[in-house]
This record gives structure tokens, C-alpha cells and sequence, in this order.
């Protein structure tokens, strides 16, 4: 199974200003998610931006890179533009990883491939885990989906779902009988299908519960949901978050100086 990764990156962001670019132990941010990628089983990483910032960090670095329009509305448009630049046919397989996940498991993003790949028929694949805190059950930030039988999302929601209505009579504010899971931001498209994702119409839903991915369901395709055992390690929203991964990041280096 082949399939390349493609990190959008931009630098606008109200909370951490030039986040692609800020240092983790030595190396900008951006860099980092692209050595994660890189020891997946991707025959191809590519990051995409629309800045010239980014685009000369990552070139000068040895690695690939492609400069986007800066007007598109979505990540996954700048995705679509990306698979044009770089010629890729309909049929390969692409893995979006945000430019924000250096402690991005290379292992999901293979997992997240080969369920995309395991259906010729799916357009699309994402990736999701069990919910254990009834906290984060019923908190609106944390976005939760629910499958059907094959395994293909129902719908996402940032409401509590699925909604155990006997359960909770009986014990409100607690977790679902049969469990709940917790959608995982990263997706795995068929380069034909991205294609035809800028074509779609937004959907009423998509607006209502700020969910991109939930204009693919509306339009009747199917979205494959990889479960994984456990929750990945979180991404960089915060300086709370980037204080968090450098410590990480010189615990690592200083360890591997001490061997």
C-alpha cells in the first residue's frame, strides 16, 4: 500500500502567531510533524502552505513542499490544490496530518491508510477512540462520532452521542451504555475524491456544528472510521501546549546524549 502525507500549514493563528514556524528543541514545528510523517509508511510527505516562510524552512531542510493559494475556505480545498500540484491520480491515497501534530503517531497514519485502502469503494477515512471520562463525553469541544455496522460514520457531533436515555435517567452525567468514541482529527482521502470535495455544497449541518467532515456524509458518501486502542498525544492549540512538547522533546534529546 502506497500513499502520501500532505501537512497543510499556515501562519495565521490567533492564539500562537507563526505557529508552523516556532522551535521545538532546536527545529521549527513544522519540521517536526514532517520527521514524524516520514517514519510512517508514507512513499511521499509533502507539506502545503501559502506562505513563503514555511515553504523556504521546509525546502532549505531537504524536504518537499508546495505553495498553495492563500484564499482557499478550508484545509481540505488547500489539500485538493496540493494533489493537482503535485500530479497525483485519483486513485492514490493521501493522509491529511495537521501542521500542528509533532507528536503525530506514525503508526496511525499507516492505520488510517490501510483503512482507506482495505475498500476500494471508500472515499475517505478517519480515525477515532474509545471515550473514557464521562467529562469528556459532554463536553462540546471534543467532537464525537458514531458507526454503523461496517464500520462507517453515522454522523460527528460535539454533542453528547450517542444519548443513553435510559442510562442517563439513571445516571446523569455518566458514559453511554456500549461506550462512546472520540473523533481523532486526521483523514485519509482518495485524491479523486478531494477533487470532488471543493465541488460540494456546504451543508446546513456543517454550519450548525462546525464539522467540515459532516458535508461528506450529507452529500451520501461514506467516511471509513479506523478505532484505535488508545488517544493519540494532543497537538499544539496552546502556549500551554508548545511549553508541554518542548519539555518533551529535550527530555528526548538529552537521553539519547546520554547513551
Amino acid at each position: 500500500m502506497g500513499f502520501t502525507v500532505l501537512i497543510p500549514a499556515r501562519l495565521k493563528s490567533t492564539r500562537l502567531p507563526d505557529k508552523p514556524l516556532l522551535d521545538i528543541a532546536g527545529k521549527p514545528m513544522v519540521l517536526r510533524v514532517v520527521e514524524q510523517a516520514l517514519r510512517s509508511g508514507a512513499q511521499r510527505v509533502c507539506v502545503a502552505t501559502d506562505d513563503l516562510r514555511i515553504h523556504d524552512t521546509v525546502r532549505l531542510a531537504g524536504h518537499e513542499c508546495v505553495l498553495t493559494d492563500a484564499g482557499h475556505p478550508s484545509g481540505t480545498d488547500r489539500l485538493a490544490e496540493a494533489a493537482d500540484l503535485l500530479d497525483l491520480p485519483d486513485e492514490a491515497i493521501i493522509v491529511n496530518v495537521q501542521g500542528d501534530e509533532p507528536l503525530i503517531d506514525p503508526a496511525l497514519i499507516d492505520a488510517v491508510a490501510a483503512r482507506l485502502a482495505a475498500q476500494a469503494q471508500l472515499p475517505m477515512a478517519t480515525a477515532a477512540h474509545p471515550i473514557d471520562a464521562a467529562a469528556d463525553f459532554h463536553n462540546p469541544n471534543v467532537v464525537k462520532v458514531v458507526c454503523d455496522a461496517a464500520g462507517h460514520a453515522q454522523y460527528f457531533s460535539r454533542a453528547p452521542i450517542p444519548w443513553d436515555r435510559d442510562g442517563f435517567a439513571a445516571t446523569p452525567g455518566s458514559l453511554p451504555r456500549g461506550g462512546a468514541l472520540r473523533h481523532i482529527g486526521l483523514y485519509a482521502y482518495r485524491a479523486g475524491f478531494l477533487r470532488t470535495y471543493r465541488t460540494l455544497e456546504a451543508a446546513p449541518l456543517e454550519a450548525v456544528e462546525a464539522l467540515e467532515q459532516l458535508r461528506v456524509l450529507w452529500h451520501g458518501y461514506a467516511i471509513g472510521v479506523h478505532v484505535a486502542a488508545h488517544a493519540p498525544a494532543s497537538g499544539v492549540d496552546t502556549p500551554e501546549d508548545l511549553d508541554r512538547v518542548r519539555r518533551l522533546f529535550e527530555t528526548i534529546s538529552n537521553n539519547q546524549n546520554q547513551r
